[in-house]
């Protein structure tokens, strides 16, 4: 097992470890010689780091998505942790275990694999049970859709992740969907488990996590519609009109044009597919980012583009002591005396209010 871990790594620690190269770029210090950029990481984290000397020497002899082996220290810079890097050596492929590097979920893959199994045998309507069984069945389907991620760095960006957001929808489905009386149930059901399904061929994870060709070129959306329209035409008698509102919810599921979907939301089952899929992603995004977070100190973490906004670390914010208001001692001040009333005045003020209480 590797050790150490970059979750285990601490502020003014020299080490050495393996870790993967996420990023890399060759810059110029002011006096125009070179230094190294990079993003190290392995499965528990990531870390910025800088080398400064020695450069020249092997700055060519790596790439992106290579192992390293690396002695630095982890100092704090600009309130993030960063790895001043000694010394550095790219590892044989063959001497590293990948499990170490990839971020993978906390659940089984076979006791998520059988609660997807159960979702799929609930669904009441024959042809589309018929439909979301032979797609998680295939044997080829499986084998990536038990490991796959859901997304290369927005959300769910683990081993596992795709099946357990899958899941995670599959509860919220149940939950929102008979809280509508017009929704049928069965029809939402199978466009959650098949919303996704063309990111088990879209994505790869061999060293990172990328596009295949297809994914580049083609996407998870038509990648998935080719797979279900390639399994309905096993079943007989699949009703046209059904195969299309389930090629409308997988077309329509990202909610907006802009956002990759080339129809958007048009009955409700496809729109709640859209809302359902977009709370659970933002609130995995949410998790990682307070999660991964490299500020050091303070309460909020970095901005994040995907969630426009920087996030509260909630349990930081509740542990911080409190300062308290400064109290400004209380002093009672006697009222002013009262202006003396002059016979006149009080004589005109009477009869002025009586005339206007009679209406004169």
């Amino acid at each position: 097992m590797k050790t150490p871990y970059v979750s285990e790594l601490q502020p003014n620690q020299t080490f050495t470890a393996t870790l993967l190269v996420q990023q890399k770029e060759i810059r110029q210090k002011k006096t125009g010689e070179p230094y190294l950029s990079m993003i190290l990481c392995d499965r528990t984290g990531e870390l910025d780091a800088r080398m400064w000397d020695n450069v020249a020497e092997v700055m060519e002899t790596f790439e992106r998505d290579d192992f390293l082996r690396v002695r630095g220290l982890l100092q704090v810079h600009h309130n993030r942790l960063q790895i001043a890097v000694h010394k550095l050596q790219k590892q044989p492929m063959e001497t590293v275990d990948y499990v170490d590097f990839f971020p993978s979920s906390e659940r089984n893959p076979d006791e998520m694999y059988a609660e997807l199994r159960a979702f799929v045998s609930a669904i009441g309507n024959d042809y589309l049970r018929s439909l979301a069984s032979a797609i998680i069945e295939d044997p080829a389907i499986q084998q990536r859709l038990r490991v796959a991620p859901a997304a290369r760095n927005v959300h769910h960006a683990f081993l596992g992740g795709l099946l357990e957001h899958t899941l995670s929808m599959c509860v919220l489905a149940k939950l929102i969907g008979t809280h509508y009386k017009n929704i049928d149930l069965d029809l939402l059901m199978t466009g959650v488990v098949l919303h996704d399904i063309g990111k088990v061929s879209e994505l790869t994870y061999d060293r990172t996590f990328g596009y295949s060709d297809d994914g580049q070129l083609l996407g998870h959306i038509v990648m998935g519609l080719q797979i279900i329209n390639d399994k309905i035409r096993g079943i007989e008698g699949f009703p046209p009109r059904l195969r299309t509102l389930i090629g409308h919810m997988i077309l329509s599921h990202h909610g907006e044009l802009e956002y990759g979907s080339p129809k958007v939301p048009l009955f409700p089952e496809a729109l709640l597919l859209h809302h359902i899929d977009n709370l659970d992603s933002r609130m995995e995004c949410m998790r990682a980012l307070v999660h991964k977070d490299r500020q050091v100190e303070g309460c909020w973490t970095s901005y994040n583009n995907i969630l426009e906004r920087s996030v509260l670390k909630k349990a930081r914010y509740l542990n911080e002591p409190v300062d308290e208001p400064v109290r400004v001692a209380e002093t009672r001040t006697p009222p002013p005396p009262a202006a003396p009333r002059t016979p006149h005045g009080t004589v005109f003020a009477d009869k002025l209010l009586g005339a206007l209480r009679s209406g004169r």
